[in-house]
């Protein structure tokens, strides 16, 4: 049974596989494209279109068609269509199985075992939800990854094919890489070495709403302002639900198109008037040089942990993601670190990368659909021995608990594990009660929400909780202890224990959401939807 990694990207996703000879390929996908444009199109109760088709659908019934789900994920905001009300990780899983179908049809085999990738910066609440989707999908989603990691491993299956050299002799000398993660929503940077099959990530910074769209956005903006400027009377494209959609469309083609032209002229349309608007390579930078400013910001917090963790060279800066192509992302890397990027299979390394990913945790899959991590990665038909890699990562963010300062009673967070701690990590920390006779302690778990680490409340998110008993007569300080364990896979566990009696309580971190129950359901009505 073959295994496929499948990039689930804000506006485009990708699946892909080891082929029968070892190598890593792309799933031939709907129209021959190397990539589906995560859109869904619900045209009516028991009728989904994802990608191209639906993209185009939403010109025309803007209504009933969804764009930008992968922003969603993790969080409680359900839409309607057609009335039925559904989760994004419903909606992430209908593109789940619309790239499973289609690999289906291009292989010969039911698609099953899969591994996701996710940004590097995604919490636990958004992890869950990707792995979730996936079981809507009717999958078996054997690991979500990080896009830069699997961005790394084909990268470092390319160099496995003469880029060290034609004898491979330089296999086993560390390479320190930076990858510079830029797709249709979401921004990582992420620093990491790779010596032969041993991948470290040193640290990660990221933005979970920072990618092309947001480059889209500001085109759309500049174009409505210009066709207001010479109708004023004319009233507001935006407020036209078919208008905002074509425009939209047309702010992605005029970026595209000036990565590869000087000028490009969108023609805008509103209640039978045209504005010819033409755009340069000149005004795209205008336009968004603070979200270029931004990302540059992000690399060189990383940049800077990096050199505190002993690498300040680097030997590759790969540019992973569709936004990247536009020429104004690598040039501030070259002018203000002196960096010569390049583009690495922009569209396609994470998908392949997550593939060998897969194939590595699904080392050998027996007839009862069990798995087996002591045998031999192999291409499961095949029998192709592959190259095993071994993967050590960090935490994406920080983990504590809610505390108070006795003095002046403010509320706080004490982070426990920190963002680009290594994984797996387990850190204790002793805590007291604050009042006399006090008889329960409650242990709110916290994850860092902003992108550098606070103690303040509004800068965390509370995760899980419980309630830690404490014996009766005791004074104000009684001790407590907290025990935080992240895993490599960011399974978060917490255990807090009252010394004395040995009272203790576990806390596995579930991140509220779809229920196991929810996602039974969600799968059995996704199976009576028809795909096109």
């Amino acid at each position: 049974m073959a295994v496929y990694g499948i990039d689930l990207g804000t506006t485009y996703s990708c699946v892909a596989r080891i082929d029968d000879v070892g190598r890593t390929d792309r799933a031939a996908q709907s129209r021959r494209a190397d990539t589906t444009p995560s859109v869904v199109s619900f045209e009516s109760a028991d009728s989904v279109v994802v990608g191209q088709s639906a993209k185009d659908a939403a010109v025309l019934d803007p209504e009933n068609v969804v764009q930008l789900i992968k922003r969603d994920m993790g969080d409680v905001v359900p839409r309607t269509f057609q009335g039925t009300s559904y989760t994004p990780e419903e909606i992430s899983a209908r593109i789940l199985r619309k790239l499973a179908d289609d690999a289906r049809v291009s292989g010969g085999a039911e698609v099953h075992d899969v591994v996701i990738t996710v940004p590097a910066y995604f919490g636990l609440a958004e992890r869950d939800a990707t792995r979730k989707a996936g079981e809507i999908a009717g999958l078996r989603v054997l690991d979500v990854v990080a896009e830069p990691i699997a961005a790394a491993l084909d990268y470092g299956e390319d160099g496995e094919d003469g880029e060290d050299g034609e004898d491979g002799e330089d296999d086993e000398r560390e390479r320190a890489i930076l990858v510079y993660d830029l797709g249709g929503g979401t921004f990582d940077t992420t620093v990491l070495t790779l010596r032969g099959p041993r991948l470290t990530v040193l640290c990660t910074d990221g933005a979970k709403e920072l990618g092309g769209s947001d480059f889209d956005d500001r085109i759309v903006t500049h174009l409505v302002e210009r066709f207001r400027e010479r109708f004023p009377d004319a009233g507001d494209p935006l407020s036209d639900p078919q208008s905002e959609t074509q425009l939209c469309k047309d702010a992605e083609d005029a970026k595209k198109a000036l990565s590869f032209r000087g000028r490009y002229t969108v023609r805008v349309m509103h209640r039978g008037l045209v504005e010819p608007v033409e755009l340069t390579r000149g005004n795209l930078r205008e336009l968004t040089g603070d979200l270029l400013d931004r990302a540059v910001d992000i690399t060189r917090r990383a940049v800077e942990l990096a050199a505190e963790r002993g690498v300040s060279h680097f030997d590759e800066v790969l540019l992973v993601g569709g936004a990247t192509k536009m020429p104004a992302v690598a040039a501030p890397l070259r002018d203000q670190f002196g960096f010569e990027p390049r583009l690495h299979n922009p569209d396609l390394a994470v998908a392949r990368g997550a593939a060998i990913y897969a194939l590595d945790r699904a080392a050998y899959i027996v007839s009862t659909g069990e798995l087996r991590a002591d045998q031999a990665p192999v291409v499961p038909e095949t029998g192709i021995a592959h190259r095993s890699y071994g993967i050590t990562t960090v935490a994406s963010r920080g983990y504590g608990i809610k505390v108070t300062d006795t003095g002046t009673g403010r509320e706080y967070v004490t982070h426990l594990v920190h963002a680009n701690d290594v994984l797996p990590a387990s850190v204790t920390d002793d805590f007291a009660t604050l009042r006399v006779h006090q008889r329960s302690v409650l242990i709110e778990v916290m994850e860092q929400a902003g992108a550098v680490e606070s103690d303040e409340l509004a800068h965390n998110t509370v995760v899980a909780g419980g309630t830690l008993k404490i014996p009766p007569g005791k004074p104000a300080g009684w001790p407590f202890q907290c025990v935080f364990t992240l895993d490599t896979s960011g399974l978060l566990t917490v255990v807090a224990t009252e010394k004395e009696t040995g009272e203790r309580i576990e806390i596995t971190v579930q991140i509220g959401g779809l229920s196991p129950q929810d996602v039974d359901d969600a799968r059995v009505a996704l199976s009576r939807q028809r795909f096109t």
